[in-house]
């Protein structure tokens, strides 16, 4: 079985197919039940403010989660000015989250600029020329993606003094030591040299990046921040700012807790890194053990694959239409939580904070590895999961990885 929470809707026929909400150009996302609404709104999606309103703070977006930690930052910084720039992925699912995400940072009093980013192949140049005089203007900007393409070319037209990267779930901690090694910014599951025809062209765009997120020396006038919930050790001159899910707290919650157990998926194999049938054979051990009743799928798990799951497990798969750390805070929520080695075994235990939810996270054997993963990919999750704090650990079992 495969449900969906308010705000996305199933393609009939087609378990774990959604779609967003509508999204006509320019309209907001339905609200929220249950949540109050700002009596400040501002302007929709495409209607800029006044221009002064428009220079402060300037934010790129890719994903929820980049989203909701940008809303986490303003909140902690008092930043009440901010323009999120949405620059809006292919995906389905990440479209929907992200509209409902842009809601609440328009009901929190910020301004949100939707950008079709990826919508052909004149899209970037429209995307950048329109952007450019915003970047021009902005005295500080946030982003959520410093691996992003994208993210890297507006960069290089940045004149902001101050950067702020925001997390982006575990990617962060792989930056943080990539720009402490001073190495070139390469996803942890990216296996290849990175030296293909398009590597090589976007390279001067990279390295000018790289530039701009390494702070200046003692003195200089720019300065580079992060904004982060994961266990880090900044190079000097980076002020780490602790994200405690403040907001996520004050707005959402607390949950009703259900008697059953929740699972949380992870998209391992869609990025080659995990055997798809081992990764199965590893949540029906799971959920067998543990009692477990639902499947919270990540926004990029397969429908191929959650079909499997079901029909395997017995499971019900459940497609979020928000960041799992909203979901689980708005309720109703499993008194535990057991997740793969990903962003969630950080976050969920700090916004689930006063609440009796567990959270447990399963350890990832050698032998699930594909032939294609990384050979980076084993060293960095056990390193988000050996740095998990106030979550439970559960190693593999011969069992669990025979199947």
């Amino acid at each position: 079985m495969v449900s969906s929470p308010e705000g996305t809707r199933a393609v009939p026929g087609t378990p774990g197919a959604e779609v967003p909400p509508p999204e006509t150009t320019g309209s907001p996302a339905r609200g929220l039940r249950g949540v109050p609404r700002q009596r400040h709104r501002t302007a929709r999606s495409g209607a800029p403010r006044a221009a002064a309103r428009d220079t402060g703070t300037l934010a790129f977006v890719e994903s929820p989660v980049q989203l909701l930690n940008a809303l986490e930052w303003a909140h902690t910084a008092q930043a009440t000015e901010l323009t999120v720039v949405v620059l809006s992925p292919h995906d389905p699912m990440t479209r929907g989250q992200l509209r409902r995400m842009a809601e609440l940072a328009r009901d929190e009093g910020h301004t949100v600029r939707w950008e079709e980013a990826r919508g052909g192949p004149t899209a970037p140049m429209r995307t950048i020329g329109g952007l450019t005089p915003l970047l021009r203007r902005a005295r500080r900007v946030v982003i959520g993606d410093p691996f992003s393409r994208y993210v890297q070319l507006l960069l290089s037209l940045a004149k902001a003094r101050e950067l702020v990267v925001v997390d982006d779930g575990t990617a962060t901690m792989e930056f943080i030591s990539q720009l402490a090694r001073g190495e070139r910014l390469v996803r942890w599951h990216r296996n290849g040299s990175g030296r293909g025809a398009r590597d090589l062209v976007f390279a001067p765009f990279s390295a000018t990046a790289r530039r701009r997120l390494t702070p200046a020396p003692e003195g200089g006038r720019r300065t580079v921040g992060l904004f982060s919930s994961m266990p880090v050790e900044a190079p000097p001159g980076v002020e780490v700012t602790t994200n405690d899910f403040a907001w996520t707290r004050g707005r959402f919650g607390p949950p009703r807790l259900t008697r059953a157990a929740d699972i949380v998926g992870t998209s391992l194999v869609e990025t080659g890194v995990v055997d798809a049938d081992r990764y199965l054979a590893a949540v029906r051990t799971l959920a067998r053990t543990h009692g477990a009743t639902r499947y919270f799928a990540h926004r990029k798990e397969s429908t191929e694959k959650l079909r499997r799951l079901v029909a395997e497990t017995g499971l019900e798969v459940v497609r979020p239409d928000l960041p799992l750390e909203l979901i689980a805070r708005r309720g109703p929520i499993g008194r535990l939580i057991v997740s793969f080695p990903s962003t969630v075994v950080h976050t969920l235990p700090l916004a689930l904070l006063g609440t009796e939810v567990k959270v447990a996270v399963c350890d990832i054997d050698p032998e699930w590895l594909t032939a294609n993963a990384s050979p980076r990919a084993q060293g960095f999750l056990d390193g988000v999961t050996g740095t998990a704090r106030d979550v439970q650990r559960l190693p593999f079992t011969q069992r669990m990885a025979a199947g």
